[in-house]
């Protein structure tokens, strides 16, 4: 069904439409709604915490609520916020960068979204129920071991299911780009977004079994009654700070390392400039891919493990700052002597640069081990840790959301609001964390409820909370763009920014089955290749002909809200055992729902020459 067939359905055909659709492109519309409300809830959950540390001794909040809320915080954004907006880019693009009519397993696809959406809100239901977690977002054993109620079984179930979600996604787009690129597309041809998402999809595949295996374990500690981490019964606190870390510093370049894809791409289309040392970049890429793997004990310098230990990984983490070097130095040289267009993509992009690096200075006075035993656990980590995720990934959501809106709905954001919303988030992101750099150097620790007056930390403190209101205020300003644009419903061309790449030859938004006719890759930057010899269109590399395209499966649902409905089982079988049949039945939902798709006929169907055609005519 067509993009604007669909708009003509009415509410209740195109909501079962989105429940079972296995299209990539309303994949990614599904990973863009559901982060964007966990980005909000995430947003609501910070400005709670510098309400609470804009004056000394504040009782704004309770000692317990704060832990849940600095808990909650950071699980929501980087599991429930960061990752989806990152994979509904990739949804959006990657498929339409390599020349491909879907992913290889669009069922799969669904199926990765709805497990990170039931898992993303099974976390949150512990609101609701008694209380969120509160042994802070890395859950560190034994207090989280020992942490009363249920707020931290919520956490286990929760990432779990949320987890394998993302693990699925991983390897579904490994399988895409290694073996559905379009005819001429050479590994040395792709985008450098596809690039960055081929590396980020390995680390998925290698990091999140870490993570699983530590929610089992500790699953196990918690709802069964093992001790893998109680010293007392030979079990090792230290091994779930391992585990955590071995999935934990991968997926900070899991966030990372596509938004430099995008930045790459957005500044070589706003440049009018092929990407500067694209070779180099792809190097740079796998390389910061590969150390990722290297660094994780750097957050473990103080527990002991001794200075063997603590000076490889410190060598270790200062080596990624090498290829991190290499690809500033290629954005700015890209940018040299370019026909530059400041539109908000750009603008994002280039705020990025400097508010990255800087995050990269931090990270490298923190990799010094020695050094690290005073700024651990201070507000000096927290400002880093923000440099890297706000000034990295968050901005280069919002750029990415700019660039491609029109692939997601064919209309183009307002680029004078977004230039408003850009500013007061700018602005305020540097005056809330910069500041808490020498809060930590003076002393402040991380995850404290309040401050003491006379500690020289107020004035710092207040400054902080009034930036996070302006990055509220940038926020809000961004909704309102995203409300005016879809209220207005201006459409626009298929290539509105005089783009370079495969996804720019094509109607905004795609039809559903992305082209016509498979498009022949003629080198680096594919469609600016073609209008600069005049053609303007791809040379297709297949005549026109027939296409096959899978159908729709509520499957992917049903298999999700069965491991819903268990987590509750389990969860709450630890007070009374009648609730394992809850869990044993939301198992049995999830089997057969996967019995069904095993036995189910699903050839999908054919789109007819003679269709084609027609559309090709109408468009």
């Amino acid at each position: 069904m067509s993009t604007a067939t669909a708009q003509k359905k009415g509410f209740g055909a195109t909501l079962w439409d989105y429940l079972t659709t296995v299209d990539h492109k309303k994949i990614a519309i599904l990973y863009l709604v559901a982060g964007g409300i966990f980005f909000l809830a995430g947003g609501l959950e910070a400005m709670l915490i510098r309400i609470q540390l804009a004056v000394p001794d504040n009782d704004f909040v309770s000692a317990g609520l704060y832990n849940q809320l600095i808990t909650m915080h950071g699980t929501t954004m980087i599991f429930l916020a960061a990752m989806p907006l990152i994979f509904a880019l990739m949804n959006i693009a990657v498929p339409l960068q390599i020349g491909a009519r879907d992913v290889a397993f669009p069922f799969l696809n669904s199926l990765g979204f709805w497990l990170f959406f039931f898992g993303g809100v099974l976390l949150n239901v512990s609101w609701f129920t008694g209380g969120a977690p509160d042994a802070g977002w890395t859950a560190y054993a034994p207090l989280s071991t020992t942490s009363p109620g249920h707020g931290v079984d919520y956490y286990v179930m929760g990432l779990q299911i949320s987890g394998a979600g993302t693990l699925i996604g991983g390897i579904n787009f490994l399988v895409t780009i290694v073996n559905m690129r379009a005819p001429g597309m050479t590994y040395m041809r792709m985008p450098l977004f596809t690039w960055t998402a081929f590396v980020t999809s390995v680390l998925i595949l290698f990091a999140f079994p870490a993570l699983t295996v530590g929610l089992f374990l500790m699953m196990f500690d918690r709802m069964f009654g093992a001790n893998f981490f109680d010293p007392q019964m030979g079990g090792n606190h230290v091994i779930w700070e391992h585990l955590f870390w071995i999935f934990g510093h991968p997926e900070v370049y899991i966030l990372v390392l596509p938004i430099f894809g995008l930045f790459s791409d957005i500044i070589s289309t706003f440049s009018k400039k092929r990407l500067f040392g694209y070779s180099a970049m792809v190097f740079a890429v796998v390389l910061i891919g590969f150390l990722g793997f290297m660094v994780w004990a750097h957050h473990m310098f103080t527990t002991g493990l001794g200075p063997v230990a603590n000076s490889i990984f410190a060598i270790a983490t200062m080596a990624i700052a090498v290829p991190t070097g290499i690809k500033i130095f290629n954005w700015i040289f890209t940018m040299w002597g370019g026909s530059i267009r400041m539109t908000t993509p750009m603008l994002w992009t280039v705020a990025f640069i400097p508010s990255f690096t800087l995050g990269g200075f931090g990270g490298v006075m923190l990799a010094a081990a020695a050094a690290d035993y005073q700024y651990h656990d201070t507000y000096f980590v927290v400002a880093h840790f923000h440099y890297v995720i706000v000034g990295g990934v968050v901005f280069g959501v919002f750029a990415g959301l700019h660039y491609w809106w029109p692939k997601f709905f064919g209309t183009m954001l307002s680029e004078k609001l977004g230039k408003l919303a850009f500013w007061p988030f700018f602005v305020g992101f540097h005056l809330t964390f910069f500041i808490q750099h020498f809060l930590g150097l003076m002393g402040m620790p991380r995850r404290y409820w309040k401050f003491l007056p006379n500690q020289d930390l107020d004035l710092g403190n207040l400054v902080s909370t009034i930036g996070a209101f302006l990055m509220a205020i940038g926020a809000v300003i961004f909704l309102i763009n995203v409300i005016v644009t879809s209220v207005k419903g201006e459409k626009v061309s298929g290539d509105p920014w005089d783009g370079r790449t495969l996804e720019w030859s094509i109607p905004s938004p795609p039809p559903f089955y992305n082209f016509t006719q498979t498009p022949l890759v003629r080198g680096l930057d594919p469609l600016w290749i073609e209008k600069r010899q005049g053609n303007g269109k791809m040379t297709p590399a297949e005549p026109l002909g027939d296409i096959h395209m899978p159908n729709n499966s509520f499957i992917p649902f049903v298999m999700s809200l069965g491991l819903f409905i268990a987590g509750f089982g389990f969860i709450y079988q630890v007070d009374d055992k009648n609730w394992l049949i809850v869990g044993i039945a939301g198992m049995l939902i999830t089997l057969g729902s996967m019995f069904v798709r095993s036995v189910k006929d699903d050839l999908g169907y054919h789109i007819h020459k003679e269709d084609l055609e027609k559309g090709a005519g109408s468009e």
